[in-house]
């Protein structure tokens, strides 16, 4: 009697990483830097601004992310800057205080949570990495070719160079993503509404406070964190895609400027005529980005230019620093087997992300009420809880979404490596570096 025979499976021939260039200088790629770093990669970062961007609104760290900043190592700078915000509020017409909530609650925040500008956490994680990783400000990548050795890459200012594994960690318009995957239009999905937040003048006088006024479609808030003689002013409005340039600032603010030229409430017209000096003016969709895969071959995305959770969702920030964490903790246990830890990366970080996705698309139609009762509604609650015999159960309620979400995402245990770690200290010859951050 014949035995039948087991074919025998070829082993798979394992690719692994060492160089690994990360597209981004903002949050998620120094923080994928300072993890590669620590576990004896060579990561350099490419930045297309001229120096580190010192601009932005401020940015939660809840839940999960506040662990991953213990894990860095900087959750005492990250305090040292917070926002220390007190108290928020909902004003009417006249500058009246309709109803008042403080701070925490509004931004569903509880235990260890704070709260940060994004210049100061871009700012601190540079610090930490800028001695141990190769920064190339002013400059951009142009194409990506990838073999069975690497990736090529070329620059608009650099010279050419190979990399075992390309990141693109550069936002919702990622230049990354376009290069390797395709248009943004594939990916990008529309909520409905837009944002832009600018630095102002604090002529409200406000101190480690928030005022929000409510309009159909449209929401407007000024703001001012602790230590800051300025203010942010923020504009929301519900609308159908509008076609412009988003490196196009002066025709931003020309959207921003007719969309609310009727609007004379409140102090509308003043903050209006303040975007129109802000130097650090931003505007942007608030939108989602859908991929079924974030990774293709030796290139891979990481937060929003993966997956956008928009500004809605306040937990953008959050999953950038957790999904760094994970794919430098991937890579590393994998021992550099790109293919593994691309696929454990995803494999972990997609349920929060969609979870969170979820939550952005439910929360964005609070932000643009579309009716004059709904909005009357929501300062009734406001005025009321405070006088509600269950207004502890209800507080905590408002919160009760907002942390599922930031615990959505478990921290897996990696190996540690310590931070001087010899081969993470490597530096490149090839291509200029320049550190005017």
């Amino acid at each position: 009697m014949t035995r039948a025979m087991n074919p025998v499976t070829p082993a798979r021939t394992v690719r692994t990483v060492r160089t690994v260039l990360i597209s981004g200088a903002s949050i998620a790629g120094p923080a994928l830097a300072l993890w590669l770093h620590r576990y004896g990669f060579e990561p350099t970062v490419v930045e297309r601004a001229d120096a580190l961007r010192a601009g932005g609104y401020k940015v939660d760290l809840r839940g999960t992310s506040v662990e991953v900043c213990k894990r860095m190592g900087i959750m005492d700078e990250v305090r040292a800057h917070s926002t220390d915000m007190r108290t928020g509020s909902y004003v009417d017409e006249n500058n009246r205080t309709v109803g008042e909530m403080p701070a925490d609650i509004f931004g569903g925040r509880a235990g260890d949570d704070d709260e940060i500008m994004r210049g100061d956490l871009a700012r601190i994680l540079y610090e930490r990495t800028r001695d141990d990783v190769e920064y190339l400000f002013g400059d951009s990548i142009t194409s990506l070719t990838e073999d069975e050795d690497g990736v090529l890459a070329t620059f608009e200012n650099s010279a050419p160079r190979r990399f075992d594994l390309v990141v693109g960690a550069d936002g919702m318009h990622s230049n990354t993503r376009r290069l390797a995957f395709g248009d943004e239009q594939r990916f990008r999905r529309h909520l409905g509404a837009y944002i832009s937040i600018f630095t102002a003048p604090n002529d409200l006088g406000l101190d480690r406070h928030e005022a929000y006024h409510a309009l159909p479609d449209k929401l407007v808030c000024a703001y001012s964190s602790r230590g800051e003689q300025t203010a942010k002013n923020m504009f929301v409005f519900a609308s159908p895609e509008v076609a412009y340039d988003h490196r196009d600032t002066a025709a931003q603010k020309r959207i921003l400027t007719r969309t609310f030229a009727q609007d004379r409430s409140w102090e509308i017209p003043r903050l209006l005529t303040n975007a129109e000096a802000a130097d650090d003016f931003y505007f942007d969709s608030i939108s989602l980005i859908e991929m079924d895969r974030w990774s293709k071959g030796r290139i891979v995305l990481l937060g929003d230019a993966a997956h956008c959770t928009s500004p809605a969702s306040g937990q953008g920030t959050g999953l950038a620093l957790i999904g760094a964490y994970t794919l430098a903790g991937e890579l590393a246990a994998a021992e550099g087997d790109f293919e593994l830890a691309l696929a454990a990366y995803e494999h972990h970080m997609r349920p929060g992300v969609e979870h969170t996705q979820s939550f952005a698309q439910k929360f964005v139609g609070e932000m643009t009420m579309d009716s004059r009762w709904k909005i009357r509604l929501r300062l009734l609650m406001l005025r009321s809880l405070p006088k509600m015999p269950w207004r502890n159960f209800i507080a905590k309620k408002i919160t009760e979404d907002v942390q599922k979400m930031a615990h959505f995402v478990p921290l897996k245990e990696y190996a540690r490596v310590p931070a001087g770690h010899a081969a993470g200290r490597a530096r490149h010859a090839a291509g200029p570096t320049r550190r005017t951050a």
